[in-house]
């Protein structure tokens, strides 16, 4: 398996140069072209990014999460939910970096084989980065209307949230 993964990438080059050759498509022109285009399309995404980010950090710098947490308490405990998990769950659908970061916190605390670890894993597998798919993807071909995008998306991340639970619970 090692042999493949040092030789596939020259594999790969090579079979689009003969497949290039064999057609007789001018690739230099070709690649030109892809690169002019991705050049392109990374100036239009930009701004969503960069809007995506500040809005991000504006949210988690808020202190409004801390205060949520605060509320949710009584809920999670009357339901044998861990604390720990609130971050991440509320995290996810905004970062998968962020995200990642908060579950490789709760692996290092916990552990992979606890019930948090283990959750933490599950939710991480079960949801995913809604607003920030809408956020790039939708501004980048400037739909403007993702009101239904969204409430949909936020739904499926809590049913993945709940289903992460339930699972947990029911095997572990």
């Amino acid at each position: 398996m090692r042999l493949v993964s040092i030789f596939i990438i020259p594999i790969f080059v090579v079979g689009v140069i003969l497949y290039g050759f064999f057609h007789k498509i001018d690739l230099y022109e070709a690649f030109l072209r892809g690169a002019k285009e991705g050049l392109v399309m990374t100036f239009q995404i930009a701004p969503a990014v960069i809007a995506m980010v500040f809005a991000t950090n504006l949210f988690l710098n808020s202190n409004f999460l801390s205060w949520f947490f605060q509320f949710l308490e009584p809920v999670l405990t009357f339901f044998h939910a861990p604390m720990e998990i609130l971050p991440m769950a509320f995290v996810r659908p905004i970062s998968g970096t962020a995200s990642l970061a908060i579950l490789n916190n709760i692996l290092r605390h916990f552990g992979p084989d606890s019930f948090v670890g283990r959750l933490a894993s599950t939710l991480q597998g079960c949801t995913d980065t809604t607003i920030y798919v809408l956020a790039l993807y939708f501004g980048s071909i400037h739909v403007k209307k993702t009101g239904h995008a969204l409430a949909v998306g936020l739904f499926a991340d809590f049913i993945g949230i709940i289903a992460s639970f339930l699972i947990v619970s029911f095997f572990f």
